[in-house]
C-alpha cells in the first residue's frame, strides 16, 4: 500500500531528474505536481500560454484567477519571472530552448514514441503544445500512472491512437517503475513498487528486461 498519492510519488521522482539552470516545462495532469517538489533547486518553469519563471501552485489565500498556466490551473511566478505572448513562447519551444519537457501520455509504445493528445472517437480539442515539445525539448520526460482507468496498459508494443510525433521520450516514470528506451527497445531502470519483473511482465502484456542494476525506490 501506498503511504501516499501515486500521482505525487511519480512527480517527486520526476523531479529528481531536473537539474539547476534547466527550463522545463510541465504539461497538463500529473507533470504540474513535479513544481512542488523542486525544493532549492534554480529551475525555470516555461508555460506555453506565456511564463519563465513558473511556481508552485498558490494556496487558497493568495490564489489570482489571472494567472494561469497552460491547463488553466492557477499558479504563482518566482521572483525575475518574464511573461510574453504565446508566439514567443512557442518560439523557445520551436528554437531548441527547452531542456526537458514532462508530457502526460496515453500510450507509449516500446520504442518511446508517445501518443498523447487524440483518442479514437472522442472529439478533438486541440493538440496544444505537445507535438512542439516532443520534437522542440532536448529531453522528454513522460509522467503517467502504468494502467489507465478501464485496466489497459500505456506502454505498449505499438500505438493504437494518433502519435504526438516520432521522436523517442527518453525516461517514462510511472507508479510501477521507470522506463528507459533504448535502440534495443524499452527498458526497466527503476522498480516503483514491490512487484516481481515477471509480475510486471504480466500486468502490461510482454516481456520486460532491467537496464543493468535495478533500483527499487521506496515509497514509505
Amino acid at each position: 500500500m501506498l503511504s501516499i498519492d501515486k500521482r505525487q510519488i511519480i512527480a517527486k521522482r520526476i523531479a529528481e531528474e531536473l537539474e539547476d539552470g534547466q527550463i522545463v516545462n510541465l504539461g497538463v495532469g500529473i507533470p504540474t505536481l513535479v513544481a512542488s517538489y523542486l525544493g532549492d533547486k534554480e529551475v525555470y518553469l516555461q508555460s506555453e500560454n506565456g511564463l519563465l519563471g513558473m511556481g508552485p501552485s498558490p494556496a487558497e489565500e493568495n490564489l489570482d484567477i489571472d494567472l494561469i498556466n497552460a491547463g488553466k490551473e492557477p499558479v504563482t511566478y518566482l521572483k525575475g519571472a518574464s511573461f510574453f505572448n504565446s508566439a514567443d513562447s512557442f518560439a523557445l519551444i520551436r528554437g531548441g530552448h527547452i531542456d526537458v519537457a514532462v508530457l502526460g501520455t496515453l500510450q507509449v509504445d516500446v520504442h518511446g514514441e508517445i501518443a498523447n493528445w487524440a483518442v479514437p472517437n472522442q472529439p478533438i480539442l486541440g493538440v496544444g503544445g505537445a507535438m512542439d515539445l516532443v520534437t522542440g525539448a532536448k529531453k522528454v520526460i513522460v509522467a503517467a500512472t502504468l494502467f489507465a482507468k478501464d485496466g489497459t496498459s500505456k506502454l505498449v508494443r505499438e500505438l493504437s491512437y494518433k502519435t504526438s510525433g516520432i521522436r523517442k521520450v527518453d525516461l517514462f516514470v510511472s507508479d510501477y517503475a521507470v522506463f528507459k528506451f533504448t535502440d534495443k527497445g524499452v527498458k526497466v531502470v527503476e522498480m516503483m513498487e514491490e512487484i516481481s519483473i515477471l509480475e510486471l511482465s504480466e500486468k502490461v502484456g510482454f516481456d520486460l528486461e532491467y537496464l543493468n542494476d535495478l533500483t527499487l525506490v521506496s515509497n514509505k
